[in-house]
């Protein structure tokens, strides 16, 4: 009788129930060898390369691109090939059965367990052969009680088991998920990248260099190698007559190799349900979470902005605002436990930054805020923006924050009710700039001013705490420098 076994899906270090499948790198038949890729999935924050935990035939995948498949459900069976290398009885696989799903649940904000540039995922699932008998592996200690490690939008659970992930080797290419991410999103074909790194791993930098002059692009002149499992390739030469064949061979997996929408924006609605998935999925939990745990109370006023001098950078003021606000009132630069009833006061501001993407929403963290000056506020704004775009932002900065700026202003709205996700108690909205007459000694004078919104949790901040925090910051503001 054939030696079979089944590979469940690991908690890919979000902490979250299901990753959704992007691409296979192999087809039911195939035969494959032990590390190497299996499968992309994307998760809340990153495409992550999932390699094979044996050598052997694949005999069954667990569904197709854009299929969403919850963490611990089968992924893949396999029949195992003795001839074919396999990994030593008892060798860590980095794959195996998480803790029972009624452990207890540890928190927030442990430093990494692995603390390099590898990306880390825990353990939940992983290669089980029928009847093996595998307990559930002990967690470690070692540093405590772990604290909520959140993701994307919030805080979300998981568990301290990881296993690293190093640049695997897919379609004869090795790169990091996040390289080959950052690869989709530019529409470069990473199989013509020549890679610069170690043992010639393609690095983000090769990447960006063929986006760049245009030498990888796909579907340019050269030897091409063949599309990969679910990839489907537009000829730009090809003739007009050939369009409606190509739209009907179009599969769920669009040019960047991304799952395709169930309709693009662009089309009116046709009724049509469509899962949630990656990022958005991640935040619809979190904003539910948000809604149920916290008492949300919002203030609004105008700062008058009309002293600024020229040059002024409108999100480095805010964030100094923000700095000089939770000096005079701390009870909104604090974290609330709702279950304990606790308030935990911060001596250092680390501002969550909320950036708005086609995927959803990233809340990047930007470090003691309050020791930068407007320099370094917005070269590190713009350092966790690109983080954000290139999907390499590691998920430490994603998490830990101890207030919120969103600065939605900068496409439209005036006032608004931001959600406050716990543990934070406050966050802190930037409408739309406006000019409004202003009266003044002698007469009126058109000023400009910035419109804010200050929403808190109410267990932990009383009113007077937010309305002179809020007057802090208006004060701040109407400085000229």
């Amino acid at each position: 009788m054939a030696n079979t076994t089944s590979f469940r899906l690991p908690d890919l270090g979000e902490g979250l129930p299901d990753a959704t499948i992007v691409e296979w790198a192999v087809k039911v038949g195939d035969t494959i060898r032990l590390d190497d890729a299996l499968v992309s999935m994307e998760t809340a924050k990153a495409v992550v390369d999932v390699p094979s935990p044996v050598s052997g035939k694949v005999l069954k995948l667990a569904g197709e691109a854009g299929d969403i498949v919850e963490t611990g459900a089968v992924l893949a069976e396999f029949e195992i090939d003795p001839s074919l290398p396999q990994r030593a009885e008892g060798q860590d696989t980095g794959h195996h059965h998480g803790p029972p799903k009624t452990a207890a649940s540890h928190g927030v904000g442990t430093q990494d367990p692995a603390p390099d540039d590898k990306v880390v995922a825990s353990s939940e699932g992983g290669a089980i052969a029928e009847g093996d008998g595998a307990q559930p592996e002990a967690k470690s200690d070692a540093g405590g009680a772990r604290a909520d490690t959140g993701t994307v939008v919030g805080a979300m659970q998981s568990s301290d088991t990881v296993h690293s992930e190093q640049a695997s080797s897919a379609g004869g290419v090795k790169a990091m998920p996040a390289v080959r991410a950052l690869a989709r999103k530019l529409k470069v074909d990473i199989a013509r990248v020549r890679g610069t790194g170690a043992d010639g791993v393609v690095t983000m930098a090769d990447v960006k260099q063929a986006a760049a002059d245009g030498s990888a692009a796909p579907g340019s002149t050269g030897s091409a190698p063949p599309p990969r499992a679910g990839e489907y390739r537009v000829s730009h030469d090809a003739p007009a007559q050939d369009a409606p064949r190509q739209a009907d061979a179009r599969t769920a997996l669009s040019a960047s190799g991304k799952p395709m929408r169930t309709q693009p924006p662009s089309v009116s609605a046709s009724g049509q349900p469509e899962p949630l998935k990656g990022v958005r999925r991640n935040m619809a939990r979190v904003m539910a979470d948000a809604h149920a745990k916290v008492v949300p109370t919002t203030l609004s006023d105008d700062a008058d902005i009309h002293a600024w001098a020229p040059g002024n950078d409108v999100t480095s003021r805010l964030i100094r605002a923000i700095c000089v606000a939770a000096r005079a009132v701390p009870a909104l630069n604090a974290w609330f436990d709702g279950d304990k009833l606790t308030r935990t006061l911060h001596p250092h501001v680390d501002i969550g930054i909320a950036v708005d993407t086609d995927d959803g929403l990233f809340v990047p963290a930007l470090r003691n805020a309050d020791m930068l000056d407007a320099r370094g506020v917005r070269e590190g704004i713009n350092r966790l923006r690109a983080q954000v775009e290139d999907r390499s932002i590691p998920g430490s900065e994603l998490s830990g924050y101890t207030i919120s700026l969103s600065n939605f202003g900068m496409f439209a709205g005036r006032y608004a009710t931001p959600v406050v996700v716990p543990p934070c108690v406050a966050i802190v909205a930037a409408g739309r700039g406006r000019h409004q007459i202003t009266p003044v000694i002698g007469g009126f004078e058109s000023h400009k001013v910035i419109p804010l919104s200050l929403t808190f949790d109410h267990r932990a901040a009383t009113g007077g705490e937010a309305a002179r925090f809020l007057k802090a910051m208006l004060d701040d503001l109407a400085l000229p420098n």
